[in-house]
């Protein structure tokens, strides 16, 4: 089933992106996604445990979660704008490392999470190992915004709702 499933998925996104609907694009498409299912299956959906309703609930609330992190991206583009643009940004400049215990435990949760704090202007993840991620912030502002949880909590609630009841 998920094999299927996978190929399903990136056959739509060839189709979308590539806007061709001739037999020759369409073949290349079909003979492209089941070589890239075939070798990389047990990449997406490697946790099977969980049936097709939860991955769906799963889509619709990391597709929710994206307005939320596209506004977070800009009030933290507003912020960095202000530390270049005026002296007192200048004089709350205090660029640093940041190490945060994470309450993720699926890789998965882990790399969206990591990737949602480097896509966050001002901040950068540089390690993730175990529980611990180490990350770069620019300022006093970003590092509290990190440590508030607001983003860990938002990706805990898609991929592992039952994490936030243990913490």
């Amino acid at each position: 089933m998920y094999p299927f499933v996978v190929f399903v998925l990136l056959l739509l996104n060839w189709i979308i992106f590539s806007g061709k609907f001739d037999a020759f694009h369409l073949g290349l498409g079909v003979i492209s996604c089941l070589f890239v299912t075939w070798i990389s299956q047990d990449f997406l959906f490697y946790d099977r445990s969980k049936g097709l309703k939860e991955r769906m609930h799963e889509a619709w609330a990391f597709l929710c979660y994206i307005p939320w992190l596209t506004w977070e991206v800009v009030l933290a583009n507003i912020h960095v704008l202000k530390l270049a643009m005026t002296n007192k940004g200048y004089m709350e400049m205090a660029p640093r490392v940041v190490t945060i215990k994470t309450i993720l435990k699926t890789d998965f949760a882990k790399f969206v999470f990591a990737n949602s704090i480097t896509l966050t202007p001002g901040t950068i993840t540089m390690l993730v190992r175990g529980d611990i991620i180490h990350v770069h912030v620019m300022s006093q502002f970003l590092e509290d915004d990190l440590l508030s949880g607001a983003i860990e909590k938002k990706v805990a609630e898609i991929f592992e709702p039952g994490v936030l009841q243990k913490a």
